[in-house]
């Protein structure tokens, strides 16, 4: 079963003292329970400095091997299994991050934010990772999907651009072409044509 089939079974409501403790990071509450965030797949200490979740995305684990046993990976910065996240696990979070939210606006800072890491140290660990930027990577996260999408429908190149996240039509075919080589129409003619 999957992380997100078998969340739908685990919608709680969290107690009034514990919600409190995560958003005052409340190092007297750890070691009492661990929170996930659905959103991100992250679980954290009590403590945690990072950025408050939100109440809805927010799952209670009395401990840290229930939040693994549903595949949430340990925060890179609280570290609530007490061991250093291997810096490869942590990009592959953030990959997966962005493979699920790329029609959204993403940013090093929102990117930093969700995965529990400062914005250079990202940066630094992603490329030396992946061999791309961040951005890098989004953008050709977004360029792969336009190419299906100008394959399989008949939408407008404007439509596709928002479609994929960026809505400005003339810096989406400018990705487009630095990418592929070709204009998106181009692309789509060349395609048609068996080229």
């Amino acid at each position: 079963m999957k992380r997100t089939e078998q969340l739908h079974f685990l919608h709680q409501t969290i107690p009034e003292e514990y919600w409190k403790a995560i958003i005052e990071n409340d190092s007297t509450y750890d070691g009492t329970f661990f929170y996930a965030v659905q959103t991100t797949g992250i679980f954290c200490r009590p403590s945690c400095k990072s950025r408050p979740p939100k109440y809805d995305n927010v799952l209670i684990f009395p401990h840290a091997e229930q939040a693994l046993a549903h595949q949430f990976r340990p925060c890179k910065r609280c570290k609530p299994t007490g061991a250093r996240v291997p810096d490869q696990e942590w990009i592959y979070g953030v990959t997966d991050y962005i493979d699920k939210h790329y029609t959204e606006s993403l940013t090093l800072d929102i990117l930093a934010a969700v995965s529990h890491g400062s914005p250079y140290h990202l940066h630094r660990v992603f490329k030396r990772i992946t061999g791309q930027t961040p951005v890098q990577y989004i953008q050709a996260k977004r360029v792969t999907k336009a190419q299906e999408l100008l394959k399989q429908t008949h939408l407008t190149v404007s439509e596709i651009g928002r479609q994929v996240g960026i809505s400005n039509a003339a810096y989406f075919v400018s990705v487009f072409r630095k990418h592929i080589g070709y204009t998106p129409a181009h692309y789509r003619e060349r395609q048609g044509s068996g080229s």
